[in-house]
């Protein structure tokens, strides 16, 4: 087991955070690393116990290479787009800015998607997406990938959960050769991080989204 760093639950909780622009690019990351967030991942709730996930790790420079361009012309059509982070809350002098600053970090990630060691693609084995509500079906892989995500920071590991390439994710499935019937959830790059100073981030207060009983 590698070392972990010292952070009770709520620290970790709230300080696992995005990580763009402060992924280490040229540090190696071992893949026993990788294996032991995993195994912790993997003791997330799963519904019915069917535990049909599936995490497909790409460290090969030339598929990391193929999975970061379509990242990247998916993360550009996101960009000319109206709801683009960067552009959202223009008016409020308050959040602009930090729209604008996740706007570029964005713009930066998929510039470096295939510079980064370890991109985690979780999925499920899944015959036919049914109709209308999907919570409950996606509900037995997501916490697995925040439980990823946790395990990660706790080893000094940097995670973003992304899911721009899913608008190609037929040409990401045909490049990493997944089978019919395994759809993807996510895109996680995974590396070592730069700087220590993670902290809570800026949210609305509770009471503005908090109901109780009812609306």
């Amino acid at each position: 087991m590698a070392f972990t760093i010292p952070l009770n639950p709520d620290e970790l909780l709230t300080t696992t955070r995005t990580v763009r622009k402060r992924l280490d690019l040229t540090r190696p990351v071992p893949k026993q690393l990788i294996r032991e967030c995993l195994e912790v991942a993997l003791q997330a709730p799963s519904g019915s116990n069917r535990q049909h996930w599936h995490w497909i790790v790409v460290t090969d420079a030339g598929q990391r290479r193929a999975v970061g361009e379509v990242y990247r012309r998916s993360t550009e059509q996101y960009l000319a787009s109206e709801g683009a982070a960067g552009k959202l809350f223009a008016d409020d002098p308050a959040r602009a800015p930090i729209q604008q600053r996740v706007g570029d970090s964005v713009a930066y990630l998929a510039e470096h998607m295939a510079d980064v060691p370890v991109l985690v693609l979780p999925c499920l084995q899944v015959e036919e997406l049914p109709a209308g509500n999907q919570a409950g079906l996606w509900g037995s892989l997501h916490p697995a990938i925040w439980s990823f995500m946790l395990a990660a920071r706790a080893r000094g590991l940097g995670t973003a959960w992304t899911t721009l390439h899913l608008r190609y994710e037929d040409e990401v499935a045909a490049i990493l050769g997944l089978p019919a019937g395994i759809r993807q959830a996510a895109l996680i790059p995974t590396a070592y991080y730069t700087g220590t100073d993670f902290r809570p981030a800026a949210r609305q207060p509770l009471d503005e989204v908090l109901h109780w009983d009812r609306w």
